[in-house]
């Protein structure tokens, strides 16, 4: 009987690790080729919707929040054509269809709504692109692919730390007082 719990305990541990991984697999996992896709889709989402912030965005914050995310993402955006271009990778030509489907979400909101969902959104997103980084830059085949995601991981960092500010102030100034 004991044993029989011992293996099913074992079993149920390999099952959570298994999900844990899964989890996970969407930014350890990746090829060189991959990485490349989903940072240059996802750049370009930042960039999009950066210039939905910076024209629909009522709090300051926000909208500045959004330039910044346009100026830096752009910038990037370039590094990593030019460096896919070299290696002769391929680069996403557009958003892929979960920032497609938030672009449109998006678009139809105003003033403290759109913000808030906005930021929500900036908040997950660059979780990932943190998570999506350090593992290239750790795990990247590519030398090149790998030290550009290392000198890019640190700005992505700060752009997570002000998204946390930026979404933390809006969720306490519920008030009406975002879009004033």
């Amino acid at each position: 009987m004991a044993k029989t719990l011992s293996c099913a305990a074992l079993g149920l541990a390999l099952v959570v690790m298994g999900l844990a991984r899964a989890q996970d697999a969407t930014t350890s996992d990746l090829t060189d080729d991959q990485f490349v896709l989903k940072a240059s889709a996802d750049g370009l989402a930042e960039v999009n919707l950066g210039r939905l912030a910076a024209k629909q965005a009522t709090n300051p914050e926000v909208k500045k929040f959004g330039k910044h995310m346009v100026e830096d993402h752009s910038k990037a955006n370039k590094e990593l054509i030019t460096l896919a271009n070299k290696k002769r990778l391929k680069v996403a030509p557009t958003m892929d269809a979960t920032h497609t489907q938030m672009f449109r979400k998006l678009s139809a909101l105003k003033g403290a709504a759109f913000d808030r969902e906005y930021m929500a959104g900036q908040l997950k997103d660059h979780k990932t692109a943190v998570s999506l980084f350090d593992s290239q830059s750790k795990n990247g085949k590519d030398e090149d692919l790998r030290k550009w995601a290392e000198k890019t991981l640190p700005t992505l960092r700060e752009h997570l730390k002000m998204a946390q500010e930026v979404h933390g102030n809006l969720k306490d100034d519920r008030g009406g007082k975002s879009g004033e």
